[in-house]
């Protein structure tokens, strides 16, 4: 087919001024002024809607110069345009061919939303109802909104949601409700079938490590709008899922784990959360001025051409570890859930392991670039390579440190000779006590959750998932889906 074949082609009225406009089958509205006036309907138009004989294009442009390309950095905003067909039959095979070509895009047209009032500033209803709500009612997206009311309310909602009604979910929120979304969905019997419905994330939380690696890898600003529009638009994107295992029980991680200094940030910062993101950059003076090493060790599987780590030795973990999902997320200790997503099936015995032996300062495993707006934590992670980032640092003097952990806005500290970036397939954790004092104990913290808490750690007494003990990551390919820019 002539991409450039007009599939319909009519002398309209575009703001007083009789003009001929023409829906090609590339899918661009063209009328001749100049070529400045030209709309492409899979970036641009998110929607029509009918007024009279008038046509009222919703479209979204770049507000420096009303123009929105596929290489759009600037500010994106509404904006409509209205067009009056010369004739009833002719408003009538606009309103079809237009209906036709937005629906062959394959757009979802409906969504079950999650927002989370309680995230980050707590400014995440309003964010819905002013921003979020009008882009997605002017695609005609049909909406089922359900407000968290608390801590892991999403991930039951999720449990025995009819995914049959829904062509996606959207978390408004920060990360964490991404990730008890998922949690939900692959302690499902069917599992296999709703890890598959997309995933949506606007940021409206603390971190948005997710949505800021999302946007950022096509280059856009991590801002609402662009985090919307890549909900409308539809585009899809294969996510790898980690699986992180203690004995019974699983928590599958799609962001990050941290044990050491970054872990001890972002959880023992959490008193000064009135501060909204300032509350780490604050929090991690003071943990570098009274810097804490850790001893343990690092057990792991690298990727091809991370070799040279480590020492060899041979698989440190237990083969007779049973496949079973525990309830303890949803606060029964005592019970097992014998369904839903095991893990992935991986011969871990017959993989090639390496060892690294303490004292650490961080340990940082990461399945995406951000792990939050300012911080490219893994600047070499992809959202399905199979892989997981590993950053370590072992030693690393106060002033280099403070050098270092400002370049982590760009990525930049990964360069640093005071640390190691590798990738991996799979890796054992055991933590130990901090040096010097074997009484105190570190945190484990999996995407901004406390997984693990030591003795003698940041409020202790508190319940977590997993003991402060030897745990296992494995990660599987491209098993979740995201809404993606493009």
């Amino acid at each position: 087919m002539d991409r450039t074949a007009a599939i319909i082609s009519d002398q309209v009225n575009v703001d007083g001024t009789v003009t001929q406009l023409s829906l090609l089958a590339d899918g661009k509205l063209w009328w001749p002024d100049g070529g400045k006036r030209n709309l492409t309907i899979e970036k641009e138009v998110i929607g029509f809607a009918t007024d009279g004989l008038n046509i009222r294009l919703k479209t979204v442009v770049e507000g420096a110069d009303g123009c929105c390309g596929c290489g759009s950095r600037g500010k994106v905003v509404r904006n409509d345009v209205v067009f009056r067909p010369s004739s009833e039959e002719s408003h009538g095979l606009w309103c079809r061919k237009l209906k036709e070509f937005i629906d062959s895009l394959g757009r979802p047209k409906r969504l079950f939303v999650f927002v989370n009032p309680f995230g980050g500033r707590k400014f995440a209803a309003n964010i819905f109802r002013d921003h979020v709500k009008p882009l997605l009612e002017d695609a005609q997206v049909h909406l089922t909104v359900q407000e968290t009311k608390h801590q892991l309310h999403a991930k039951q909602v999720v449990q025995s949601l009819d995914f049959s009604k829904y062509d996606g979910i959207v978390c408004v929120s920060g990360d964490g409700i991404l990730v008890e979304v998922v949690n939900g969905l692959l302690q499902r019997e069917d599992w296999d079938t709703a890890i598959k419905i997309p995933l949506g994330v606007v940021p409206a939380g603390t971190g948005n490590g997710m949505a800021k690696s999302l946007l950022d890898s096509v280059g856009d600003p991590c801002t609402i709008t662009n985090s919307v529009l890549a909900i409308i638009r539809g585009h899809k994107q294969s996510l790898d899922v980690a699986t992180i295992t203690q004995g019974e029980t699983r928590f599958f991680s799609v962001l990050m784990l941290a044990w050491g200094l970054v872990a001890d940030i972002d959880i023992e910062s959490e008193k000064y959360r009135w501060m909204g993101s300032a509350r780490i950059d604050f929090y991690a003076l003071t943990r570098i001025f009274h810097l804490r090493h850790y001893e343990g060790c690092l057990y792991f599987v690298p990727a091809p051409g991370f070799e040279a780590y480590g020492e060899t030795i041979s698989y440190p973990g237990s083969s007779a570890s049973k496949r079973i999902i525990s309830d303890q997320m949803d606060g029964e200790p005592g019970k097992l859930k014998r369904l839903g997503y095991q893990g992935p099936e991986i011969d871990l015995e017959n993989l090639s392991w390496r060892v690294l032996n303490g004292p650490f300062i961080s340990v940082w495993l990461h399945n995406v670039p951000w792990g939050a707006e300012n911080t490219k934590a893994a600047p070499n992670a992809e959202f399905s390579d199979g892989y997981l980032d590993l950053i370590i640092m072992k030693n690393c003097p106060k002033l280099p440190l403070l050098s270092l952990m400002s370049e982590m806005n760009n990525g930049g500290h990964v360069k640093s000779p005071h640390v190691m970036y590798l990738k991996v397939k799979a890796l054992v954790l055991e933590p130990g006590p901090r040096l010097g004092d074997q009484e105190k104990e570190g945190i484990i913290d999996a995407d901004g959750e406390v997984l693990a808490r030591g003795k003698g750690s940041y409020h202790c007494e508190q319940k977590a998932l997993m003991a402060y003990d030897k745990l296992q990551i494995t990660v599987d390919q491209g098993l979740a889906t995201l809404f993606t820019p493009i």
